[in-house]
């Protein structure tokens, strides 16, 4: 999130799309219905009427997959009808960048595609640069190699009767949206855009984000509150495990994973540390150094010094091009090229895209080791329906582990505030807490490799590993994600601002002489030497305009800024473009910024506003995307029509390991979707072993619209097979009015939907619906496209 749950309230317009806020989100509704009660529109875009839908002062439908057709509509009308807040966007964005004169589009297609290895080359996407090497500017943005006029250009395609044939959506729906937004382009209306899961499983999901995106920027909605772009996390601490390096290209605060080819540190800070000559962009990835040098102290300790690099030749490598990423570790997996898993706190047997295919995969291991609250179906895929467990050679250890309230520690919430809770009672039987298991596993480890070293054993015995011999302290690791200073830290020869041993304040004390250790930049000050932010709790909120932000209830990263890019609220003076909702302002006389932590503490007009984008001001032209600059519509990987703006139907640049695992349009005629239902949690391993849960929702289920049921001649409540190429369930029919049929170039398109929450292990079970979805992900992301596909439906 660009900003935080409570900031909704300030809103005037809402669009939830991509989302089911009131179902899957319902305390964090309280702020959208607080600011509708002050007179806010809620807008719901959705394939179905939810309950989102129902609390909505507009609704449009919208067939799936096809969501930056009706958001590059809505580019079109702002532009078309001056709607944009162009002091905002000349100031604040790169619309008045020039782009290189030999950038083109065409036919679906954007200048430097490969088609050999369906990825583009990018070097006709940059910018013109001066004799300075800064980008070359119009802000007047009538010069026709500008952003704003390519813009113009690349969107004015999208039309209303063509956005409509596109996404079904009416076009008196469309206007409806279109105005609303639309109004918030003047400085006293602000509009927010809430999205989940919805958009990002796409092949073009990033896209989807980045028109929302292009659009808040247009309208000057970026930094304010009540605005922003607001991801609604499906876990309470799916920011903090992203934030902490979950994925396999990011170490902790989003530094890069070091590639082969950077065999010296020097060669992975010059490669990832972005240079900018402008003088006004803060470019403040040039701390790149500071933020990897700390981390590499925190991994090694003492023997990492200067002389050997601070340890970075015992930091693992990625192969040059080498992709982990969920598509592609079962690929590996039925190769043969991974022997183990750790599937820790997660059920990829049900979670997974092309479900049956990742069943398989774990057959081909040597072990599994899979930590959870319940025996579920990856513990026991190798006895799932129709499998043979005499065949199958997988070793399956299970450890039982402590829930979220039997254990201490801090979550991070959407809003990326960092939030300690304390235990609350203790695990059940032998069941530990993962800070437990994972010690005890580093010191069985270094056991071994003491006894039997082999020939690299330095990664495991040199990391600084110092956390006794149970479960680790939870604090003591919340202190070194904040920092400290291993050394003296002097600004002058004589002038000690952190003495050895002490916790730094921030991430702007950390350096890159080895003299401080940090496991997490962006949370250094979460922990620091007044104590653990973390665990405040004072609810009075004392931003002078009363929006809100609650800066000492907890922490937020970065530097308890509960809106980022806030320095864009104001003008060129420090003066807000809203004085009434204002998030921060210059005081003039007393020269310092009022309210929130600013986006640095440079005096107005002296740095630009985007602090962490290279030339300082926001992309409407994404020059570094995979699959284009600007978002472009194509269809799912699996849809029932052609692409009527183009040729190309389907991302070009799209995530694609298994080619032959497509539905064929005259087999599997209906679109398909999944998503989740209040009762029941992701796969529902924790929901459907709680009796009163299971009793609530029983049976997989799948919507469908009473004239598809018709056709089908399906009754509601009775058993009915989904069908895709790559497998079968069976659900109970629900035939509503929640879902309708479509009208796509005057063809009727059905869609049906399906909770992802059932397997074959708990107190209830049914069919999985990631059994039916694709395994083709997103072109930046490779997330799985699981919100649209193709299906079949019929009586059992």
């Amino acid at each position: 999130m660009t900003n935080h749950w409570i900031d909704i309230k300030n809103s005037d317009v809402i669009l939830i799309m991509g989302s089911n806020a009131a179902e899957n989100h319902p305390l964090s509704f309280r702020w959208v219905s607080q600011a509708m009660d002050n007179g806010a529109t809620l807008i719901s875009v959705d394939p179905r009427f939810t309950r989102t839908s129902a609390k909505a002062d507009i609704y449009a439908p919208i067939r799936s997959g096809t969501d930056i057709a009706f958001l590059g509509g809505l580019i079109k009308y702002i532009l078309d009808n001056e709607l944009y807040h162009t002091e905002y966007v000349v100031e604040h964005t790169n619309a008045s960048y020039l782009v290189n004169p030999e950038y083109t589009f065409e036919a679906g297609i954007f200048s430097g595609y490969q088609p050999d290895v369906r990825s583009y080359e990018k070097g006709t996407w940059w910018y013109q640069m001066d004799e300075n090497w800064i980008q070359k500017q119009d802000s007047t943005l009538e010069h026709p190699n500008c952003v704003m006029q390519l813009l113009r250009k690349h969107y004015e395609r999208y039309d209303l009767s063509t956005v409509s044939s596109i996404t079904g959506t009416p076009k008196a729906d469309l206007l409806k949206v279109y105005s609303a937004i639309g109004s918030t382009g003047n400085p006293d209306r602000v509009a927010t855009i809430m999205y989940a899961m919805g958009w990002t499983q796409h092949t073009y999901g990033t896209q989807n984000i980045r028109a929302a995106a292009i659009i808040q920027l247009l309208l000057g909605n970026v930094g304010r509150a009540g605005g922003g772009i607001n991801a609604l996390r499906g876990e309470s601490n799916v920011q903090g495990s992203t934030d902490h390096c979950l994925l396999f290209h990011i170490l902790p605060g989003y530094l890069k994973t070091p590639t082969a080819s950077y065999e010296t540190l020097a060669a992975y800070v010059e490669a990832n540390t972005p240079k900018c000559n402008d003088p006004k962009s803060a470019n403040w990835w040039q701390n790149y150094s500071k933020y990897a040098v700390s981390l590499l102290k925190w991994y090694f300790g003492d023997n990492a010094q200067a002389d050997n690099e601070f340890g970075y030749h015992w930091l693992p490598k990625l192969a040059d091009g080498g992709n982990y990423s969920w598509l592609a570790i079962w690929t590996a997996m039925i190769r043969g090229d991974i022997k183990g898993l750790l599937a820790w706190g997660q059920n990829p047997a049900v979670g997974g895209t092309n479900a049956n295919r990742v069943r398989k995969a774990l057959e081909r291991l040597d072990w599994m080791v899979a930590v959870n609250l319940w025996d579920t179906e990856t513990s026991s895929f190798w006895r799932r329906p129709g499998a043979d467990p005499a065949s199958i050679k997988t070793e399956v250890f299970l450890l039982p582990v402590a829930a979220s309230m039997e254990k201490e520690g801090s979550i991070t919430n959407s809003g990326r505030w960092a939030q300690w809770r304390w235990k609350a009672v203790d695990p059940p039987g032998e069941a530990k807490a993962d800070s437990w298991i994972i010690n005890q596993l580093m010191i069985r480890l270094r056991t071994l490799y003491e006894a039997d070293p082999g020939p690299n054993p330095d990664p495991i015995l040199k990391l600084a590993w110092d956390y006794g011999p149970d479960e680790a302290d939870v604090h003591q690791v919340a202190k070194e994600i904040n920092g400290w200073a291993v050394t003296d830290i002097k600004d002058s020869e004589v002038n000690i601002i952190v003495p050895a041993g002490k916790q730094v304040k921030n991430f702007t004390q950390l350096t890159d002489d080895g003299s401080t250790a940090c496991a997490n930049w962006l949370y250094s000050g979460s922990y620091n030497e007044d104590g653990n932010m973390m665990s405040r709790r004072d609810n009075v909120d004392t931003h002078p305009a009363g929006i809100g932000l609650y800066s000492n209830w907890a922490w937020a990263w970065p530097l308890n800024r509960r809106i980022i890019y806030n320095r864009a609220s104001c003008d060129a003076n420090g003066v807000p473009f809203d004085a009434n909702r204002f998030v921060i302002r210059w005081t003039g006389p007393e020269t310092k910024w009022e309210g929130d932590v600013p986006d640095g503490g440079w005096p107005p007009g002296e740095k630009l506003a985007f602090i962490m984008r290279r030339g300082g001001r926001a992309r409407i032209f994404g020059p570094t995307m995979a699959d284009g600059p600007f978002p472009e519509h194509y269809e799912p990987w699996e849809s029932p029509v052609l692409n009527p703006l183009h040729i190309q139907g389907t991302n070009p640049a799209l995530w694609d390991l298994e080619r032959d695992a497509k539905g064929a349009t005259h087999a599997y005629p209906i679109v398909g979707t999944t998503y989740r239902v209040s009762e029941h949690w992701q796969s529902g391993a924790m929901t459907r072993n709680v009796p009163w849960l299971a009793e609530m929702q029983p049976d997989m289920f799948v919507e469908m619209s009473p004239e598809l049921a018709a056709e089908r001649n399906i009754k509601n409540g009775e058993r009915v097979i989904v069908e895709s190429a790559r497998g079968s369930i069976e659900a109970v029919a629900i035939v509503t009015r929640r879902f309708r049929p479509f009208i796509i170039n005057d063809q009727v398109v059905h869609q049906v939907g399906m909770p992802w929450h059932w397997g074959y292990m708990g107190l209830v079970t049914g069919g999985s619906a990631n059994e039916l979805t694709p395994p083709v992900g997103d072109a930046n992301t490779m997330i799985p496209e699981t919100k649209a596909f193709l299906c079949d439906v019929k009586k059992v």
